[in-house]
């Protein structure tokens, strides 16, 4: 049997860590804005109730809607001129710009709150179709696992540290004055982690003139509607894509719950989120690097399977046995280790499955798929836990009580999501073991 040998690294250390840092800083977009802070303010405080999970999934569903539509254009526009960093910088810049925007947004302030935060959430996940994108500019396919793990973990330290940046403010100090300026720091966070990608990322697609007679956008719609037809030749993608559009909702729902979650079912405060969310994020840090190692080693599908099988055993613990506030910890702390191996070790398959020229495209492909999702998933979300809420009140229910339990309606469609999409996935070939086994033999 033939031997692997050692592969020189596309890239240099710099030019990764540069890579990792923009992700350590739209982790602490995630972890403040989706996850400790403002998704709690904004049901609790802003809207109150069960309106306030209502409108929260609404509001991310239109956001996400509207990232489907426009990234897989923006991807083929990037892939064909060379401008990945362009339209990562300017969806990057606009994310920040209305994360600061936020501070505003007080109570009663509905519709402000649902515009800003819709689009910091467009500029957000656009944002990210160009950095995935970048991936293969800067590891080879046989890196692409543990490169992808790592920028999840460096991802997800910088959550850790922006939370801790926050937290002894609304300790010491308190205050929604306090909350709405965690949104104005974690923006600053986001912004400055940025700089080393723009400075040192170089993307190796050189630009191609434009066809006589025809603009980009034409074109951009034209190769789309190409990328489309030729998928049919790239049968394992788009079954992986279908998986992914049906168990990533689940992941989605799951992250951008919590917080409700955690405030609903066990009252817990600003301060008690957060450290929740740190928890997450340590757990994260820990599934991320393990799952990457694992997929490089077992192959991406088997890796990912075995995150998805520990997401479903999470969600159903929460829902059948977890009964305080510290067996609600302990299920953070399992979902944060799962969850990230999910989305690490699906960003790697796109890159894997995908030709090298058409990254971008492929990756809007990818986009539309988990955004198209998305914008039904936390919408659903939302509309169940309101309406079980109603539902229970009706039935002679105290209102707390009725909430609760609508809210557990609601993760029973986190499990469907998850266990839809696994079944999907077991019949998807793994060719990064195929190609792996290839060159032992």
């Amino acid at each position: 049997m033939a031997q692997i040998t050692d592969i020189q690294p596309k890239s240099s250390p710099r030019v990764r860590w540069s890579w990792y840092l923009y992700d350590f800083g739209n982790s602490a977009y995630a972890a403040v804005v989706l996850l400790a802070v403002f998704s709690a303010y904004f049901k609790q405080q802003v809207v109150g109730g069960a309106r306030g999970s209502w409108l929260w999934g609404l509001s991310l569903g239109i956001a996400m809607l509207v990232v489907a539509i426009i990234s897989p254009i923006l991807g083929t526009i990037a892939d064909y001129s060379g401008t990945k960093k362009r339209n990562l910088f300017f969806f990057t810049v606009m994310s920040c710009f209305f994360t600061a925007m936020l501070f505003f947004v007080q109570a009663g302030d509905i519709a402000l709150g649902m515009i800003f935060f819709i689009l910091a959430e467009i500029g957000y996940r656009s944002a990210q179709v160009f950095y995935n994108a970048l991936l293969p500019d800067i590891a080879s396919e046989d890196e692409m696992g543990h490169v992808s793990g790592n920028g999840w973990a460096v991802g997800s330290a910088g959550g850790i540290v922006c939370l801790l940046i926050v937290l002894p403010l609304i300790v010491f100090i308190g205050g929604t004055f306090v909350v709405r300026l965690s949104l104005v720091i974690t923006a600053l966070f986001f912004l400055l982690s940025t700089i080393p990608l723009f400075l040192w990322v170089k993307e190796t697609k050189i630009k191609t003139p434009i066809p006589e007679g025809r603009n980009i956008f034409a074109f951009a719609f034209g190769r789309l509607w190409r990328t489309f037809r030729e998928a049919r030749n790239y049968k394992e993608f788009i079954k992986f894509l279908v998986s992914f559009l049906i168990f990533n909702d689940g992941i989605l729902m799951t992250l951008d719950f919590a917080a409700i979650l955690g405030a609903v079912l066990f009252g817990m405060n600003q301060q008690q989120l957060i450290i929740f969310m740190i928890i997450v994020q340590v757990t994260s840090v820990i599934g991320a690097y393990l799952s990457g190692k694992f997929a490089d080693r077992y192959g991406t599908k088997t890796s990912l399977v075995i995150s998805l099988i520990l997401m479903i055993i999470t969600i159903l613990i929460l829902v059948f046995l977890v009964k305080d506030l510290y067996g609600f910890f302990g299920v953070g702390a399992l979902a944060g280790f799962a969850l990230t191996g999910v989305q690490s070790v699906s960003r790697t398959m796109v890159a894997q499955m995908s030709p090298e020229e058409k990254s971008a495209e492929f990756y809007g492909l990818f986009a539309v798929a988990g955004r198209t999702s998305s914008s039904i998933g936390p919408t659903l979300f939302g509309l169940l836990a309101a309406q079980g809420a109603l539902w229970y009140e009706r039935q002679g229910m105290a209102v707390v009580e009725a909430e609760k339990a609508g809210q557990r309606v609601g993760l029973f469609s986190i499990v469907a999501f998850l266990a839809v999409g696994l079944s999907v996935l077991l019949f998807v070939r793994d060719v990064s073991y195929e190609k792996r086994h290839k060159q032992l033999t």
